[in-house]
């Protein structure tokens, strides 16, 4: 399989709720970062993929875009889902970077508009405080918190 092909397998299993072929992607020195997980190793990111899948009950993407070359590949996604704690609407665009080795995601970046995000997820509250450091950062703790014991769990 080649990196663009890497790429649009890795989306379509992500479509179809398909958490252990996006694990199966992922090299064992992998690392995973975007705006609320920050720095995971191989072993949280396929337990964070499996996480926000079964937890995410109406989850809906697409993705475009898909480009790759020599090790490194680069697409746009797009996330519609409920945010548990809120029970508001979401629409995350995310443009996703890859580092591939051996044949796998070696170091996987996911960007998006932190400011744009928290308004959705997170009401007033995320729109008066979405560009701040600060709530950028609670919600990464709490990220981070919530995938340790659902780590825990498994």
């Amino acid at each position: 399989m080649n990196n663009t092909q890497i790429i649009e397998h890795f989306y379509t299993a992500f479509q179809q709720r398909d958490y252990k072929t996006m694990q199966s992607l992922y090299h064992d020195e992998a690392t995973f970062t975007d705006e609320a997980f920050v720095g995971l190793n191989s072993h949280e990111v396929k337990a964070m993929w499996q996480m926000l899948i079964t937890r995410g009950k109406d989850l809906q993407l697409t993705f475009s875009k898909v480009q790759a070359a020599d090790n490194q590949g680069s697409c746009e996604w797009q996330a519609h889902y409920t945010f548990g704690k809120t029970g508001n609407k979401v629409h995350n665009i995310i443009t996703a970077q890859f580092e591939f080795k051996d044949g796998k995601i070696w170091k996987h970046r996911d960007s998006f508009d932190f400011h744009r995000w928290a308004g959705q997820a997170l009401g007033i509250t995320g729109k008066l405080l979405g560009w701040t450091s600060f709530l950028q950062d609670k919600v990464s703790k709490t990220a981070t918190e919530q995938l340790k014991k659902f780590m825990a769990t498994q």
